[in-house]
């Protein structure tokens, strides 16, 4: 289980396809000194959102094998060596929930439209170390549902406050930090985010399904209605 507040950034070494001896999985390989030295085989963390398992572990970089789930539902598989990635240990018992619950299971990947500074480049005022921006994301369909209003949602690993949702694109606020501390200074239009809904808003919405299934409109229900 994860909060959400980005610890420090890594940097994707390689990915080993299945035809190099490792049978079905593909094997990546990240550099993060700040955090390899924290972890043990075994240990789990988020990257880039993702909740992996540490593999071959040494202090300054991890190895986390993929499964075909893992590459057809998050960016992982397209990321290129020299790519930034967000890491961040899981909770543990007593510590603050300082953003929202993240499982580290990503529900689609979604596509980055835009990231711009609220204050114009062209601004005498512009100040591209001090100004906040706004990152507007295409939402995977099927994850449409779940986006809320002033709700959270974890894009990146990233725990986020949606501050508007046209049916398709999330619009969200970047403090100066969120944006320096995590990959997204480094990403561009167009390229795949992973995108995780809030999983209170999936149960909520889960319930209110079932529900509406459970409801049937027949002839015996409107007469015994008054109808």
């Amino acid at each position: 289980m994860f909060t959400g507040i980005i610890e420090r950034t890594g940097t994707i070494v390689s990915l080993v396809a299945p035809d190099s001896g490792l049978g079905g999985v593909n094997r990546l390989t990240v550099a993060a000194p700040e955090i390899a030295g924290r972890l043990r085989e075994g240990d789990s963390l988020s990257v880039s959102g993702v909740c992996l398992t540490a593999l071959a572990v040494n202090p300054r970089l991890f190895h986390a094998d993929l499964a075909a789930e893992t590459l057809a539902k998050t960016s992982l598989g397209l990321l290129a060596s020299g790519s930034l990635v967000n890491l961040e240990l899981p909770m543990t018992a007593g510590s603050p929930l300082g953003g929202h619950i993240v499982q580290g299971h990503v529900d689609g990947a979604g596509e980055l439209v835009s990231l711009e500074p609220v204050v114009p480049e062209t601004s005498a005022h512009f100040d591209r170390k001090t100004t906040d921006w706004t990152l507007r994301v295409r939402v995977p369909e099927p994850v449409r549902p779940w986006m809320v209003l002033k709700g959270s949602v974890a894009i990146e690993g990233i725990s986020l406050t949606i501050a508007d949702f046209d049916g398709e694109i999330v619009s969200i606020a970047i403090l100066p930090l969120t944006y320096w501390r995590t990959n997204l200074h480094a990403l561009k239009a167009g390229a795949p985010v992973n995108v995780e809904a809030d999983v209170l808003v999936k149960l909520a919405w889960q319930q209110m399904q079932s529900k509406k299934l459970e409801f049937e409109l027949t002839e015996a229900w409107l007469v015994a209605s008054g109808y």
